[in-house]
Parts: structure tokens; sequence; C-alpha cells
């Protein structure tokens, strides 16, 4: 099994749309003529590295739905077990001497981006003041609904108060992914008059996906 792109002449999925019902969601869409079955790859967007109409597509994990399976279901129903975005593709299948090809169509056709709620972060910020030294300790704590890129993140320092922006202090990236739980960081050393506040690299980007809390 394998892709090839879409051209002239081969059957393209159209119409594809969703109904969302509580945690399951129905998706239907416009057979093509002689099509009796297709592939569908759902994945979660959370990352936002993935967007509608890229050819990033993998052929591993992909689920075979039959024509008769859409009849009698009346679509495809899927249950929805993740928070954020989440991604479907439906691709038609042929078969051309004895191997499945997939179609993969230009555009977003085919393509139907579900939003189930923005995953939530929450962090805090613990600091610890020492009187011999000019420093203070600072211990940054994550709690995440699902992974979090390192690039979704930075931490803002400011001196005298606490920033209220990215844009308003010293900003720091974070070197690693946050996974799915509790992740408490390194303590990092800070002036006596430092104050630190996590934000979005970039908030309108990822506050699609993400909400960040203070704890």
């Amino acid at each position: 099994m394998r892709f090839i792109e879409a051209e002239e002449g081969l059957p393209l999925i159209t119409g594809l749309s969703y109904k969302l019902d509580e945690d399951h969601c129905l998706l239907r869409w416009q057979w093509p003529d002689g099509i009796q079955a297709v592939y569908i790859d759902e994945r979660s967007a959370d990352r936002g590295s993935y967007e509608k109409g890229e050819n990033t597509a993998s052929t591993e994990g992909l689920k075979l739905y039959t024509r008769e399976e859409y009849k009698a279901a009346g679509g495809y129903r899927d249950r929805i077990d993740k928070v954020g975005l989440v991604l479907y593709t439906v691709y038609a299948c042929v078969m051309e001497n004895g191997e499945k090809l997939l179609i993969r169509q230009p555009g977003v056709e085919n393509t139907v981006e579900i939003s189930t709620g923005r995953a939530k972060i929450r962090y805090s910020i613990r600091q610890k003041n020492s009187l011999l030294r000019k420093y203070k300790t600072v211990q940054i704590s994550v709690l995440a609904e699902v992974e979090v890129p390192k690039d979704a993140l930075c931490y803002v320092k400011k001196q005298d108060s606490y920033p209220a922006s990215i844009e308003d202090g010293t900003v720091y990236p974070f070197l690693r992914d946050f996974p799915a739980g509790r992740s408490t960081l390194p303590v990092i050393e800070v002036g006596k008059n430092d104050y630190v506040r996590l934000f979005f690299t970039d908030g309108r980007k990822y506050g699609r996906y993400y909400e960040l809390i203070p704890e």
C-alpha cells in the first residue's frame, strides 16, 4: 500500500463533514463512483505541527473502512478520546496490479479539523530567598493534559515586578518538550529583585490548542 498524487481522472473524496455527539464524532462524505473502500487517518493536531493540506501523511496507523460499513452505520463513527484539535483525512483507495493505492488529494476537501476543547497546561513557579546570597532560586513546575512542544512555551524574567507579556522582560526558551503529566524543572537562579512568569511563545498560534493556567 502506498500513496499516489491526485490527477485528472482519479476518484476523489468530496463533501467531508462531521457531527459531534458528546464523546463521539460522525463523519460523512461523498463516495466517488467505483470506490468500495477508503482509508482514514486520525491524528492529534495539538502540537501545531500539522496544518491542513500538508502532504505529511504516512500509511502507518490508517484504518480501512468499506462502503458497506459506511452504509450500515450511516457514516463513520469514532470515539473522541483526545483533548484539543483532531484531524481526520479520508483517502480513496484504488487497486492496481493487486496493490492498494491511496489518493493524496490537493487542498482540504478530504480533511476535516475538529475541536474537542483546549488542553489545559497548569504551572506553578516557586521561589526561595536566602539572606546570605545575592540570588534567589526559582523552580517551575508544569502539569499538562497532553504532550506540549518546547517551542510553545517560554519563561520571561523581569526586574522589580512580574512581566505582563512576552515583550515585558527577557525571554528564555525551554530545551525539552513537556510530556503529559507533571514536569518539575531544575532550579534556576535569578536576582533577588527578579520575577518570572510563563507565557506562550505565540499566543495566537498556541492559544488555539492549549489553555495556560497558573496554579
